[in-house]
């Protein structure tokens, strides 16, 4: 791998469906899975399989699908769940296995009620057993987020020396600031041992806001995975949003980062997901949300129709959206009102759109938006539309 790639491990299918009321069934994952391998990800969590028998036919099921990228399954560090994940992806073309287990302080002693010691002779021996079924073996610090450097730095080395591929530094809680959590990555790529023979993956979570600095934080520091959702759905507040992650990589190049997802599909698939899990998507979402390429202030919509870099950092085109919207409202003004107008087959002079300038903004006091069937009802019964008329 390129060491200024950066590979996208798309969690949707599992850590995205943990959202309270969002059950998909068998055929809508395959769907899903097929647009998310045509999307370019290199990793797709597929789901644990040990949890249900239903989720085991998915992964077995998504494994036979997937033609391109790695297919995954997570496991805690018991032998029965391994062999289980092992089982259900025995027809991918890659497989991997995801294992792991808590490091924190609070996870050792109020969760597993256990020793240092020990959690990390589990972590060795899960990892050494999974390493028996597959070769591309992914561990995760669960609650690396919390977990002392010098600790999770020992953890790291001993799964490592097990077989682990990928380590994955999961900020379960979403607690970490982003230079805390760019500086624990740091800290493990300097003082792990060995760390040269394996990835480091970032998973962080969104309960303060933070999953996508916190992710961009850890691949500026050598992290060279970013686990992620469509739409940032997930557990409590969600995960890293993988189209904000893509996109924030590709429009900053002087980090010399990049993915291999095709961004002109990610807003169709925010859509299919949405759409899926029955999930509504806020309308102010940064790259998908409704509102994403829309301008309804007058002093933004002269500038995007004069020139749309004015306003907006990214061409819609280049993640599926046909184009940007110029919103009429009371707040806009005559260029936007102008534009509109013809788009639906008026030309104004500057005289005309004076007079239906007036109409107009009365017509907006009284609406939140202003449509194409409006626009026509001004200019109809405006003083300008006989005029119009015999052009």
């Amino acid at each position: 791998m390129s060491n200024t790639n950066v590979q996208i491990f798309d969690t949707t299918l599992r850590d995205g469906e943990q959202v309270p009321g969002c059950k998909l069934n068998t055929e809508q994952k395959l769907i899903i899975a097929e647009k998310l391998d045509q999307l370019g990800v290199d990793v797709i969590e597929a789901g644990f399989p040990v949890s249900s028998p239903g989720d085991f036919k998915s992964v077995e099921a998504i494994s036979k699908l997937v033609k391109n990228a790695t297919v995954c399954g997570l496991t805690r560090s018991v032998e029965n769940d391994i062999k289980v994940a092992a089982e259900a992806l025995k027809y991918a073309k890659k497989p991997r296995i995801h294992t792991g287990i808590g490091t924190s302080e609070s996870h050792i002693k109020y969760k597993f009620r256990s020793t240092q010691e020990d959690i990390m002779e589990r972590a060795y021996k899960a990892v050494k057993y999974a390493k028996s079924f597959v070769e591309d073996v992914e561990f995760y610090a669960e609650d690396a987020g919390r977990t002392d450097n010098e600790y999770l730095a020992r953890v790291c080395e001993a799964v490592i020396k097990a077989g682990a591929t990928v380590l994955n530094i999961p900020d379960t809680t979403g607690y970490c600031l982003p230079s805390e959590y760019g500086a624990k990555i740091k800290y493990l790529m300097e003082n792990v041992k060995g760390i040269e023979k394996a990835i480091i993956s970032c998973h962080c979570h969104n309960d303060l806001g933070l999953a996508t600095a916190n992710s961009i934080e850890g691949v500026i520091n050598g992290a060279r995975q970013i686990e992620c959702t469509i739409n940032g759905i997930g557990e409590r507040a969600g995960n890293t949003a993988l189209e904000e992650v893509v996109m924030i990589l590709r429009q900053h190049p002087h980090l010399n980062l990049d993915t291999n997802i095709k961004s002109e599909m990610l807003y169709g698939l925010s859509q299919l997901v949405s759409e899926s899990m029955g999930i509504y998507t806020q309308p102010n979402k940064a790259i998908v949300g409704a509102n994403a390429f829309a301008h309804s202030s007058g002093i933004h919509q002269d500038g995007v129709i004069k020139k749309r870099e004015t306003y907006e950092i990214i061409d819609p085109k280049d993640v599926g959206v046909t184009e940007s919207a110029i919103v009429l409202t009371a707040r806009s003004g005559r260029a936007a009102l102008a534009y509109r107008a013809k788009k639906v087959g008026y030309e104004l002079t500057k005289l005309q759109l004076d007079e239906v300038y007036a109409s107009f903004l009365d017509f907006a006091d009284k609406k939140k938006e202003i449509s194409d069937d409006d626009i026509h009802q001004i200019i109809e019964e405006s003083k300008v539309y006989n005029e119009l008329s015999s052009q």
